[in-house]
């Protein structure tokens, strides 16, 4: 939600809480909102994508209970069916449900499980690693029609993009399976691929579970590490920005969020941004070991000037 502040200046709200669960933490944050929740009561399709990378590595995947404690939150509002989609890189959705204990939410809420790689899609076209608008990928229907996308994840540092977190995780999971890879044109493109597909299917409310994450090598081979915090909000970017900071990072050293930026896709800075719940942020902060080629996706650098023409020839600036 974006909220008047003095001086007439906009800001978003982001709610960050202590965590001493997957589900503790998540159901705090999402208390905080309060009345940002109240979207759902009109929503015609609510869908939630949890991020399973691997159908066989727990620590890649969304913790079932952080997923429990959105389901506990939404049902209060809404009186619908909640699709909760995905696909994983690795191994099949049937196995990521019965490997990371996702089935029983079926007994428990009114859900359906979807799997995006058969999922209808539309065609929509991306950048090659020369800018130039040629590659056609087929991203899931359901994500892009849906009114209120909820994204859930733990945050996780990344082989190609820095970090992984809510927006990055319904960008590729919207992408069905066999085309993703055609959004992987090198550093300076798949962070500009990412920012315009993102514009697409952007969450209308982030929940980043972050009890324990992964560091080093991720998305999958990374080990664990306990941020022991929650955050939630309804500006993606605004989230996935605070939790890329309490996790060591710069949000301006990651492509795909500085893209965001410009495109007015949400808020960034500091001064945009107020947090509900914990204080002194700061504290919080635990320093990830960043993936091993970390210093070579900062090279993403490299292709701003042609990335912000064609940005500029699409309108988006």
């Amino acid at each position: 939600m974006l909220i008047a502040r003095r001086g007439g200046r906009v800001a978003s709200r982001v709610a960050l809480v202590e965590s001493r669960g997957h589900g503790d933490g998540v159901g705090k944050a999402l208390f905080l909102l309060g009345d940002e929740l109240r979207a759902l009561r009109g929503a015609r399709q609510v869908v939630v994508k949890p991020n399973f990378v691997s159908a066989w590595r727990e620590l890649s995947a969304t913790p079932v209970d952080a997923v429990r404690a959105v389901l506990d939150v939404v049902a209060r509002h809404y009186r619908g069916t909640v699709i909760v989609a995905e696909a994983p890189a690795l191994g099949t959705f049937s196995e990521a449900l019965r490997n990371f204990g996702y089935l029983s939410l079926a007994e428990e809420y009114d859900v359906e499980f979807l799997d995006l790689s058969r999922d209808d899609y539309e065609v929509v076209e991306i950048w090659d690693s020369r800018f130039r608008r040629r590659v056609k990928v087929r991203v899931s229907r359901t994500v892009l029609e849906s009114d209120y996308l909820i994204s859930i994840v733990r945050p996780k540092t990344h082989d190609t993009v820095v970090v992984t977190l809510t927006i990055k995780n319904v960008v590729m999971g919207a992408v069905q399976p066999g085309w993703r890879r055609l959004v992987h044109q090198g550093y300076a493109a798949i962070n500009l691929n990412i920012a315009c597909l993102a514009r697409l299917v952007m969450p209308k409310l982030a929940v980043i579970d972050g009890y324990v994450g992964m560091e080093g090598n991720g998305p999958v081979g990374g080990e664990p590490v306990e941020l022991g915090v929650a955050l939630a909000g309804s500006d993606a970017l605004a989230v996935d920005s605070m939790a890329t900071r309490l996790m060591g990072f710069q949000p301006e050293d990651v492509g795909y969020l500085y893209y965001l930026e410009l495109m007015g896709c949400g808020h960034m800075r500091l001064d945009e941004i107020e947090i509900l719940g914990l204080e002194d942020w700061r504290s919080r902060v635990r320093s990830f070991k960043p993936h091993r080629t970390y210093e070579a996706q900062l090279r993403w650098r490299e292709g701003v000037e042609k990335a912000l023409e064609a940005l500029r020839e699409l309108g988006y600036l």
